[in-house]
């Protein structure tokens, strides 16, 4: 209990993350279960999109040069989805089409239904003249052939899905999916949805982390709880680094007598960081052991989930090839309230909407609530020492 022998500043950790990991390896997976995805080499074209020329729209295929005077078109055949009027549009000829048939040779536009008039021996004329290419998709004008329609790193969405499929390709190169193992410890923790006995609490953190982990893009393995004793923790750390890309261990971070993670992790690896100018969050810790990033998060709530954000999560988006930084929209707003902070330190301070601009949630570290509360938070740089009523701020908000 001789507390933190340094506290790295916020920056300097994440320069640490960002310069000792990099994405995952690419796997094939099948189209259909590459949703949320991130894909991993770009994808480009083997064809042309559509790779013949199509009607836009319900009407008659016509040659543009006989709708500029109106005069009758003889009707000679009709045109459907993949049953094509098989011979060629002369001058003076129309043929009956519906939207995605392919346009007969000889016609160069489409009259739409709407602005055809029908004569009572079937002949049609245009009410209006059309220009060449009017209603007529052209080869290629979705897609070319060669050309580049989803670059690497995109995070698929259902269009991407489906454009892929337009063009034929049924197997996608993505990013593998981070392997995340989720460690609590303390012997004090009843599993989530236990009501508190004795002096006993329920477990909050690790569905926390686990529905972080997942919005992150990763997988998360069934949580493990760990009691208060460093041989047996010492053994749940290797376990579980021998099995994920990063495991996340909740409570015992600190340097309390029971506090046994940072003991572990260095003694089985490498333990970068141990501690952080940070608040709440400070007794946050990062090591690294066989091929695992190991996050030490605190087990107070708030500073558990300020501590993922800042950092684990970091660390899965990077390794799953998606967008390292925060996960949340932001905007400019004015801050109601001063914010007390101090110079060396980054404070993550939970704020509300309030007055037409955002002021700090009532509640310490340990309270869930006042996160519940929050409508974002703001984060106060090192270099000041308050922030200050009407001072624009950053809010990064949790919901979209």
């Amino acid at each position: 209990m001789k507390g933190f022998r340094e506290r790295p500043s916020v920056g300097a950790v994440l320069e640490l993350l960002d310069s000792r990991l990099r994405p995952l390896s690419p796997e094939p997976v099948p189209l259909l279960e590459t949703m949320g995805r991130v894909l991993a080499e770009p994808v480009v074209s083997p064809v042309n999109v559509p790779s013949f020329r199509k009607s836009a729209m319900d009407g008659f295929a016509v040659r543009a040069a006989d709708t500029q005077a109106p005069a009758p078109l003889v009707v000679t055949g009709e045109a459907f989805p993949a049953r094509p009027f098989t011979g060629t549009i002369g001058p003076g000829e129309a043929v009956r089409i519906t939207t995605g048939a392919p346009v007969p040779d000889g016609a160069d536009a489409v009259l739409m239904a709407e602005f055809a008039q029908l004569q009572p021996d079937g002949r049609v004329i245009a009410r209006s003249p059309l220009a060449a290419g009017k209603n007529v998709v052209a080869i290629g004008e979705d897609v070319a052939r060669d050309h580049e329609v989803l670059p690497a790193g995109r995070v698929l969405r259902p269009q991407d899905v489906a454009l892929a499929a337009a063009l034929g390709v049924n197997v996608l190169p993505v990013r593998r999916r981070p392997r995340v193992a989720v460690l609590v410890t303390g012997n004090e923790l009843l599993p989530p949805g236990s009501l508190p006995d004795g002096f006993k609490t329920a477990d909050s953190n690790s569905p926390m982390l686990a529905a972080l982990v997942v919005r992150d893009g990763a997988s998360v393995q069934p949580v493990r709880y760990v009691p208060d004793d460093f041989g047996i923790t010492c053994d749940a750390v290797r376990a579980a680094a021998a099995e994920a890309d990063v495991v996340l261990i909740t409570g015992g971070t600190s340097v309390g007598v029971e506090d046994h993670v940072p003991r572990a992790v260095a003694e089985l690896g490498e333990l970068a960081v141990h501690g952080v100018a940070l608040r709440p969050a400070g007794p946050t810790g990062i090591g690294f052991v066989a091929r695992a990033a190991v996050f030490l998060l605190p087990g107070n709530p708030a500073s558990c989930l300020c501590a993922y954000d800042l950092f684990a999560g970091r660390a899965i988006r990077q390794l799953g090839g998606r967008p390292r930084g925060l996960p949340y929209k932001s905007e400019e707003v004015r801050l109601m309230e001063q914010v007390q902070s101090a110079p060396g330190r980054t404070d993550f301070v939970r704020v509300a909407r309030a007055g037409g601009g955002v002021a700090p949630v009532t509640g310490g570290a340990a309270s869930l609530s006042a996160s519940v509360r929050a409508d974002g938070f703001i984060l106060v740089p090192p270099e000041r020492a308050a922030l200050f009523p009407d001072e624009p701020v950053t809010l990064w908000l949790y919901d979209a």
